[in-house]
């Protein structure tokens, strides 16, 4: 009985709070006077993202950081592949075209600069500080960039663009904090939902003698991405379908730059980076965050169909994580084992690609 009451009550927060966070950010979107987009980029991306950094300065703040990497980079194609691929699935997503010249960009170019900077085999103070002092830069760069674009547009062009019903003439110090507790709710819901989520399913999983291992690989890895994934969902669900690409773009940023890189600075002696995250973990982001990008610009959007085959990715790539976990501990495996459960789907993208229909204005 206690785990479905933790099922159902972890759904109902996770919908609750998803719903809450997407409204409060929207209207906060709309009396900052920028688009969704940059709300998702900054405001949801960190809201979504305290949850790991809270975890991970904790961590390293008593020198265990082992997992630090694997978690974040592993969060991040969950990111790419199952949040992307979910919301793209339950509605088309559009991909603002500010993502392809700033923020797609940034993204690839923080996990190759984790990938350089694991050249020495961990993430040291300096390291760190130079990631976060870029992350600053970037979000200076964002809200400017997103106030000055949305200073060319009027303001009933930026409602009717964003489906938002605030009304800045009529706004007041209250509403607006009103919008700040929407989403400050939100957020805490998400999490509590969550935790609620992931306690039941992994009780449930030990009933039926599904191992600690299995479980830490697939529900627990799962659940932490919940956040991310409602998020996104509901602002798809609901329109904001700028909001939702935002906070998956602006979640794996913050993922590597703010948590990793500020965990690192925390860390007495740095963030180790092991060699299976350097031989794989790492190089297969890096390789999916280059993957995704003709998907976006074809048409600047991902369709149902393209949804569909990143989720089918996503499980080869958990099935891999389970075949992996027999081995022994300390085995660097290379990208090419991983080709054997991906080669199935290869053919279906490819012909998903060639002959999805083509914007012509």
């Amino acid at each position: 009985m206690a785990i479905l009451l933790g099922i159902v009550g972890g759904f109902i927060a996770l919908i609750g709070g998803g719903e809450l966070l997407v409204r409060g950010a929207s209207n906060l979107a709309a009396a900052a006077k920028v688009s969704p987009l940059i709300i998702g980029l900054t405001v949801v991306a960190f809201g979504t993202s305290a949850p790991e950094l809270a975890v991970s300065l904790q961590s390293c703040y008593t020198d265990k950081t082992d997992l630090a990497v694997g978690n974040a980079v592993g969060s991040n194609i969950s990111n790419l592949l199952l949040i992307l691929g979910a919301s793209a699935l339950a509605a088309p997503l559009a991909v603002n075209y500010r993502l392809f010249r700033i923020d797609i960009p940034v993204m690839i170019a923080a996990a190759a600069l984790l990938w350089l900077f694991g050249l020495g085999g961990s993430l040291n103070r300096i390291e760190g500080a130079f990631c976060f002092i870029f992350l600053v830069a970037y979000f200076i760069f964002t809200v400017r960039q997103g106030r000055r674009e949305s200073a060319v547009a009027t303001s009933e062009s930026l409602i009717a663009e964003s489906e938002i019903t605030y009304d800045p003439k009529t706004s007041t110090w209250v509403s607006i904090v009103l919008d700040v507790v929407k989403l400050v709710i939100g957020l805490a819901l998400l999490v509590l939902g969550a935790d609620w989520l992931v306690e039941a399913c992994v009780e449930l999983a030990k009933g039926f003698g599904v191992s600690e291992l299995v479980i830490g690989l697939t529900v627990v890895a799962i659940g932490t991405s919940l956040p991310e994934l409602v998020t996104s969902l509901m602002a798809s669900l609901r329109g904001e379908r700028d909001l939702a690409v935002g906070n998956v773009v602006g979640s794996n940023i913050l993922n590597i730059l703010l948590v990793l890189g500020l965990s690192a600075v925390v860390a007495p002696s740095g963030i180790n980076v092991d060699a299976q995250s350097m031989a794989f973990d790492i190089p297969v982001l890096i390789a999916i965050s280059l993957a995704v990008v003709p998907v976006f610009f074809s048409g600047f959007g991902i369709t149902r169909i393209e949804g569909g085959a990143m989720l089918l990715y996503y499980l080869a790539y958990l099935t891999y994580l389970v075949w992996h976990a027999k081995t022994a501990p300390g085995t660097v495996t290379p990208i090419s084992q991983l080709l054997m459960f991906l080669a199935p789907i290869v053919p279906l993208m490819v012909l998903v690609f060639i002959f999805r229909p083509r914007k012509t204005t």
